[in-house]
Protein backbone atom coordinates (compact mmCIF):
# COMPACT_ATOMS: atom_id res chain seq x y z
CA UNK A 1 0.00 0.00 0.00
CA UNK A 2 2.84 2.36 0.88
CA UNK A 3 4.41 1.71 -2.54
CA UNK A 4 1.11 2.58 -4.24
CA UNK A 5 0.96 6.00 -2.53
CA UNK A 6 4.59 6.69 -3.43
CA UNK A 7 3.85 5.83 -7.07
CA UNK A 8 0.78 8.15 -7.10
CA UNK A 9 2.80 10.95 -5.47
CA UNK A 10 5.61 10.48 -7.99
CA UNK A 11 3.13 10.55 -10.87
CA UNK A 12 1.49 13.71 -9.48
CA UNK A 13 4.93 15.36 -9.21
CA UNK A 14 5.75 14.46 -12.83
CA UNK A 15 2.42 15.87 -14.04
CA UNK A 16 2.95 19.03 -11.98
CA UNK A 17 6.49 19.55 -13.29
CA UNK A 18 5.38 18.94 -16.87
CA UNK A 19 2.63 21.52 -16.46
CA UNK A 20 5.11 24.05 -15.07
CA UNK A 21 7.51 23.58 -17.96
CA UNK A 22 5.08 24.23 -20.80
CA UNK A 23 6.45 26.27 -23.67
CA UNK A 24 5.36 29.94 -23.90
CA UNK A 25 3.23 29.09 -26.94
CA UNK A 26 1.00 26.86 -24.86
CA UNK A 27 0.50 29.24 -21.94
CA UNK A 28 -2.92 30.41 -20.92
CA UNK A 29 -3.36 33.96 -22.17
CA UNK A 30 -4.67 36.81 -20.06
CA UNK A 31 -7.71 38.76 -21.26
CA UNK A 32 -5.41 41.64 -22.24
CA UNK A 33 -3.28 39.28 -24.35
CA UNK A 34 -6.38 37.88 -26.01
CA UNK A 35 -7.68 41.39 -26.75
CA UNK A 36 -4.32 42.43 -28.16
CA UNK A 37 -4.08 39.34 -30.35
CA UNK A 38 -7.65 39.93 -31.57
CA UNK A 39 -6.66 43.38 -32.84
CA UNK A 40 -6.44 43.15 -36.61
CA UNK A 41 -3.29 44.45 -38.24
CA UNK A 42 -3.82 47.89 -39.74
CA UNK A 43 -4.73 47.69 -43.40
CA UNK A 44 -2.37 49.22 -45.92
CA UNK A 45 -3.73 52.28 -47.71
CA UNK A 46 -4.98 51.87 -51.27
CA UNK A 47 -2.11 53.18 -53.45
CA UNK A 48 -4.59 54.16 -56.19
CA UNK A 49 -6.26 56.81 -54.03
CA UNK A 50 -4.81 60.23 -53.22
CA UNK A 51 -3.74 60.92 -49.65
CA UNK A 52 -6.13 63.06 -47.62
CA UNK A 53 -4.37 65.50 -45.26
CA UNK A 54 -6.34 67.00 -42.40
CA UNK A 55 -5.24 69.53 -39.80
CA UNK A 56 -7.39 69.70 -36.68
CA UNK A 57 -7.03 72.47 -34.12
CA UNK A 58 -7.97 71.70 -30.51
CA UNK A 59 -8.54 74.59 -28.11
CA UNK A 60 -9.27 75.51 -24.50
CA UNK A 61 -13.01 75.71 -25.29
CA UNK A 62 -12.91 71.92 -25.82
CA UNK A 63 -13.75 72.02 -29.52
CA UNK A 64 -12.19 70.56 -32.65
CA UNK A 65 -12.30 72.98 -35.57
CA UNK A 66 -12.90 70.05 -37.96
CA UNK A 67 -15.90 67.90 -37.06
CA UNK A 68 -16.49 66.10 -40.35
CA UNK A 69 -14.09 64.22 -42.61
CA UNK A 70 -15.00 62.26 -45.74
CA UNK A 71 -12.83 59.54 -47.23
CA UNK A 72 -12.99 56.61 -49.58
CA UNK A 73 -12.50 53.06 -48.31
CA UNK A 74 -8.79 52.39 -47.90
CA UNK A 75 -7.75 55.98 -48.57
CA UNK A 76 -4.64 57.12 -46.72
CA UNK A 77 -5.53 59.79 -44.18
CA UNK A 78 -2.94 61.92 -42.45
CA UNK A 79 -4.22 63.85 -39.44
CA UNK A 80 -2.22 66.55 -37.70
CA UNK A 81 -3.68 67.51 -34.35
CA UNK A 82 -2.52 70.85 -32.95
CA UNK A 83 -3.33 71.95 -29.42
CA UNK A 84 -3.69 75.74 -29.83
CA UNK A 85 -4.83 76.19 -26.25
CA UNK A 86 -2.78 77.66 -23.42
CA UNK A 87 -4.01 75.69 -20.40
CA UNK A 88 -1.73 72.97 -18.92
CA UNK A 89 -1.88 69.43 -20.28
CA UNK A 90 -2.97 68.05 -16.88
CA UNK A 91 -6.16 70.12 -16.99
CA UNK A 92 -6.73 70.60 -20.73
CA UNK A 93 -4.82 67.95 -22.71
CA UNK A 94 -6.25 66.91 -26.08
CA UNK A 95 -5.99 63.85 -28.30
CA UNK A 96 -7.59 62.49 -31.47
CA UNK A 97 -9.04 58.99 -31.09
CA UNK A 98 -10.74 57.37 -34.10
CA UNK A 99 -13.04 54.56 -33.01
CA UNK A 100 -14.11 51.47 -34.92
CA UNK A 101 -17.57 51.39 -36.45
CA UNK A 102 -20.49 50.85 -34.08
CA UNK A 103 -18.43 51.39 -30.90
CA UNK A 104 -20.55 52.60 -28.00
CA UNK A 105 -18.81 55.97 -27.59
CA UNK A 106 -20.22 56.63 -24.11
CA UNK A 107 -19.07 53.21 -22.86
CA UNK A 108 -15.61 53.91 -24.33
CA UNK A 109 -15.49 57.32 -22.61
CA UNK A 110 -16.63 55.89 -19.27
CA UNK A 111 -14.03 53.11 -19.35
CA UNK A 112 -11.26 55.51 -20.40
CA UNK A 113 -11.87 58.45 -18.05
CA UNK A 114 -9.71 57.04 -15.25
CA UNK A 115 -6.92 55.84 -17.53
CA UNK A 116 -4.56 58.79 -17.16
CA UNK A 117 -1.48 56.53 -17.38
CA UNK A 118 -2.78 55.27 -20.75
CA UNK A 119 -3.57 58.75 -22.09
CA UNK A 120 -7.28 58.17 -21.36
CA UNK A 121 -7.65 55.09 -23.57
CA UNK A 122 -8.82 52.04 -21.64
CA UNK A 123 -6.39 49.17 -22.38
CA UNK A 124 -9.23 46.66 -22.66
CA UNK A 125 -10.79 48.79 -25.44
CA UNK A 126 -7.63 49.55 -27.39
CA UNK A 127 -8.73 47.03 -30.02
CA UNK A 128 -11.68 49.37 -30.73
CA UNK A 129 -9.32 52.22 -31.70
CA UNK A 130 -8.39 52.59 -35.37
CA UNK A 131 -5.87 55.40 -34.83
CA UNK A 132 -4.98 57.91 -32.12
CA UNK A 133 -2.53 60.62 -31.21
CA UNK A 134 -0.83 60.97 -27.88
CA UNK A 135 -2.28 63.42 -25.37
CA UNK A 136 -1.06 66.90 -26.29
CA UNK A 137 -0.34 69.90 -24.09
CA UNK A 138 -0.40 73.56 -25.17
CA UNK A 139 1.48 74.35 -28.41
CA UNK A 140 2.11 70.64 -29.07
CA UNK A 141 1.13 68.78 -32.22
CA UNK A 142 1.32 65.27 -33.60
CA UNK A 143 0.80 63.79 -37.05
CA UNK A 144 -0.54 60.27 -37.61
CA UNK A 145 -1.37 58.37 -40.81
CA UNK A 146 -3.74 55.46 -41.29
CA UNK A 147 -5.91 53.83 -43.93
CA UNK A 148 -9.61 54.69 -43.87
CA UNK A 149 -11.65 51.63 -42.93
CA UNK A 150 -12.67 49.45 -45.89
CA UNK A 151 -16.27 49.24 -44.69
CA UNK A 152 -18.35 52.33 -45.56
CA UNK A 153 -20.08 54.07 -42.70
CA UNK A 154 -19.71 56.60 -39.90
CA UNK A 155 -16.68 56.38 -37.60
CA UNK A 156 -16.58 58.66 -34.58
CA UNK A 157 -13.48 60.51 -33.49
CA UNK A 158 -13.20 62.06 -30.07
CA UNK A 159 -10.94 63.65 -27.51
CA UNK A 160 -10.93 61.12 -24.69
CA UNK A 161 -9.72 63.54 -21.98
CA UNK A 162 -12.39 63.46 -19.23
CA UNK A 163 -15.31 65.79 -19.95
CA UNK A 164 -14.16 66.90 -23.41
CA UNK A 165 -16.42 64.63 -25.45
CA UNK A 166 -19.47 65.74 -23.42
CA UNK A 167 -18.71 69.41 -24.14
CA UNK A 168 -18.47 68.69 -27.86
CA UNK A 169 -14.94 67.60 -28.73
CA UNK A 170 -15.98 65.07 -31.36
CA UNK A 171 -16.42 64.51 -35.06
CA UNK A 172 -17.28 61.90 -37.65
CA UNK A 173 -15.21 60.30 -40.38
CA UNK A 174 -17.62 59.22 -43.10
CA UNK A 175 -16.30 56.50 -45.38
CA UNK A 176 -18.19 56.25 -48.67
Amino acid sequence: MKTYFLQVAALAAVVFLAACSKSPDSETKTSAQVAASATPAPAAPDPNLPEKKIEILANDQMKFDVTAIEAQPGQKITVTLKNVGTMPKMSMGHNFVLLAKDVDVMAFIEASQTQMANEFIAPELKSKVIAHTKLLGPAENETISFAAPRTPGAYHYICSFPGHYAIGMKGVLTVK
